[in-house]
């Protein structure tokens, strides 16, 4: 995958929310970063409060999706979750396993997370990424069944899109640091320049 330079556009401004704006946005839905014929469909486990409250995929200060998103060269820079759009450009997309928000994936059931699998299933057969990568191994062995699934590229595909599972980026997640996630999102990489 050759990474081409993004054009500069317009972002909305960052802005933390207030704690009454994270309570409000329990249940609330971030759209979709999505087209047809992505490389990557990124899938994040559900929306956190706090990215909700802004309306941008892994907005919460310490998540490490950004960081190894561009550590791993995917992107020519560091993007803010405010530019997520800009993804497009390389092809590029975001969604989630289950599409509402919660203060944390602990919340979420096992009805959830097979609704959440079932509903990507239907994205991915609609706008035909090459490759889904599903950030949470806990949700992907949830969402479908896959109970001894590990982290990497998976067996199964998606209609034509192969499934990699990557480590949740959140800052939560005390078994992967920022260098461990560069290099797994490097193998990914790798992985779309030979499919």
């Amino acid at each position: 995958m050759v990474v081409s330079k993004l054009t500069q556009t317009e972002t909305p401004r960052p802005f933390k929310p207030t704690k009454q704006q994270l309570t409000e946005a329990a249940g609330k839905t971030v759209p979709d970063v999505v087209g047809p014929d992505l490389h990557v469909l990124f899938c994040g486990i559900n929306p956190g409060l706090y990215t909700a409250a802004v309306g941008h995929h892994f907005a919460r200060p310490g998540n490490r999706f950004w960081p190894a998103l561009h550590g791993s060269g995917f992107t020519d820079r560091l993007l803010s979750p405010f530019a997520e759009r800009q993804l497009l450009q390389l092809r590029l997309g975001i969604t989630n396993v289950v599409a509402r928000a919660t203060a944390a994936a602990s919340e979420l059931t096992k009805d959830d997370f097979i609704k959440g699998g079932s509903r990507l299933k239907a994205k991915v057969r609609r706008y035909r990424p090459r490759i889904v990568a599903v950030l949470g191994v806990g949700a992907y062995r949830e969402a479908f069944a896959r109970t001894k699934a590990v982290i990497g590229e998976q067996d199964e595909q998606i209609g034509a899109a192969r499934v990699w599972v990557l480590p949740n980026p959140s800052g939560l997640n005390a078994n992967y640091q920022l260098n461990d996630l560069v290099k797994l999102f490097k193998e990914l990489r790798r992985a779309v320049d030979k499919y």
